[in-house]
């Protein structure tokens, strides 16, 4: 078993509740759970299934405009990109297509078109997804060789912060939810990858390759 972000093996037991272990990296300071405690491809679906986000909601597009405003500030009146992870009710794109971006949507389970994954883009958003990932290494790896020079990479995802607030943290509760960044971790993420980070706001990133 490695740390499923850098790929090392020297880790320790970071928190045990009454479901499952977490474990942080050393190197990366990663936290996940591993795999023997993932929950199955079935159930992670039926979870997904029962998301309501829908572009009407008006609530679901403030949360998105956290990424989506500081994100479309830094791209050109042409920029095209890929919604990773769209999910159920894809919201993202439609959004940006309103301000007259062209955007692609790629999900395994709603809209698993792997030829999506097969172009450059200017932007890549990746909301509510990184922590769903069981391999964060490969996918990264693969996200990145897709940014074309100067693209932009959008990230939304709940931050780890210490020991002691993780005990209480309702994010981890979620069992679709194994592996969990802290700034450092993403900090790790820019030099490994060779990006520019800027941290947006509490659940924010924006890497630029």
């Amino acid at each position: 078993m490695t740390c499923p972000l850098c790929l090392n093996n020297d880790f320790q037991h970071y928190h045990q509740d009454k479901i499952r272990d977490y474990w942080q990296c050393a190197v990366c300071l990663l936290v996940f759970v591993k795999p023997e405690q993932y929950v199955t491809a079935q159930q992670e679906k039926a979870v997904y299934d029962q998301h309501q986000n829908s572009p009407d909601d008006r609530g679901y597009r403030q949360f998105l405009n956290k990424l989506l405003i500081p994100l479309t500030q830094r791209l050109k009146s042409n920029a095209i990109g890929l919604d990773f992870g769209s999910g159920p009710g894809p919201t993202i794109s439609i959004m940006l297509k309103e301000q007259g971006f062209a955007v692609y949507n790629y999900d395994v389970y709603y809209a698993n078109n792997s030829e999506c994954l097969t172009v450059d883009y200017d932007f890549i958003t990746c909301t509510e997804v990184l922590e769903h990932l069981h391999h964060p290494h490969k996918e990264i790896s693969m996200l990145t060789k897709m940014l074309k020079k100067d693209a932009y990479l959008g990230i939304m995802t709940k931050r780890v912060i210490d020991k002691d607030r993780f005990k209480n943290w309702h994010y981890k509760n979620d069992l679709t939810h194994v592996c969990f960044y802290s700034i450092a971790t993403f900090e790790y993420i820019a030099e490994y990858w060779c990006l520019t980070l800027d941290v947006i706001n509490s659940d924010t990133v924006i890497f630029k390759a």
